[in-house]
């Protein structure tokens, strides 16, 4: 761990005592804990070699997490890969909302870019009874959501569909049937991305980050085609970038179908989770 630490740090790579320690626990197959408690165990030569072919990743700011291939969610360890975001804490906002608002022991729920499928498989754990479509662009991250979905228990309440926001769902019967939409788009303005950590520029998945000049581009597409599967009083949830909450209040004051109910803050007090209600 000291070496890893080391040279994590000659690299620059923010926390590296941290992610020596789980890269060693990763190689090793053990909880962190054990390497604190038993210093003494030998790294075989092996093990040593795969360790040390992780820390030259890591110095080249290759996300922890698609190292491990796992990233934590709603205290569920979801599988993930360069084929998808890497789920953050503050998306955990989207869960905790729809809970809040659910009233329903089965709701129709869409998940909008579905990605590691985090949200589709939080929703299904917490309402088994709700009925989940999750869809999303990418062929390869939605192999990794089927993935998630079956080693979390909740592949029979997902389905999951091939292409673009809301085209998968058309003429399927869910046309103003909807309870919920969730979504976590693209919302990164296309010059920011110079200006964001490498492990996000260099590695997570453009197409996941990236939403025209100013980041709302998805946001606008997702405004506009919500009240065709929206039923009056059913919810849309979505996450927001930084300094996006007074354009999307102006873009929801003007539309025809949905109010805007809340835009709720993170626990960092950002304007981070959008609520508007079907009329």
């Amino acid at each position: 761990m000291a070496e890893g630490r080391a040279t994590l740090e000659a690299a620059g790579v923010p926390e590296p005592a941290r992610d020596a320690e789980v890269l060693l626990a990763h190689v090793l197959s053990v909880e962190s804990a054990r390497l604190h408690a038993h210093p003494e165990t030998p790294v075989e030569p092996e093990a040593a070699g795969r360790y040390r072919a992780l820390l030259a990743r890591r110095s080249g700011r290759e996300p922890l997490q698609y190292l491990t291939g796992v990233q934590e969610f709603w205290s569920l360890a979801f599988k993930v890969t360069p084929a998808v975001l890497i789920p953050r804490p503050e998306t955990e906002g989207i869960v905790e909302a729809f809970l809040r608002l659910n009233r329903a022991p089965g709701p129709i729920v869409l998940d909008i870019g579905t990605g590691s499928g985090c949200l589709a498989v939080a929703v299904a754990r917490e309402v088994p009874g709700a009925r989940v479509f999750a869809s999303d662009v990418s062929e390869e991250a939605l192999s990794v959501a089927r993935d998630n979905a079956t080693s979390l228990g909740v592949s029979g309440q997902i389905r999951f569909r091939h292409g673009d926001l809301f085209e998968p769902h058309r003429a399927s019967g869910l046309e103003r049937a909807v309870d919920f939409i969730l979504a976590n788009p693209p919302y990164v303005s296309q010059d920011e991305p110079a200006r964001l950590m490498p492990e996000v520029r260099d590695h997570e998945p453009r197409s996941a980050l990236v939403a025209g000049p100013d980041g709302l581009a998805v946001h606008r597409r997702l405004a506009r085609g919500a009240t065709d599967f929206l039923k009056s009083g059913a919810h849309l949830i979505a996450e927001i970038g930084l300094g996006q909450d007074v354009a999307l209040r102006d873009l929801y004051r003007d539309h025809a179908r949905l109010d805007l109910v809340a835009i709720e803050p993170d626990l960092a007090g950002i304007p981070r989770v959008l609520i508007a209600r079907a009329r």
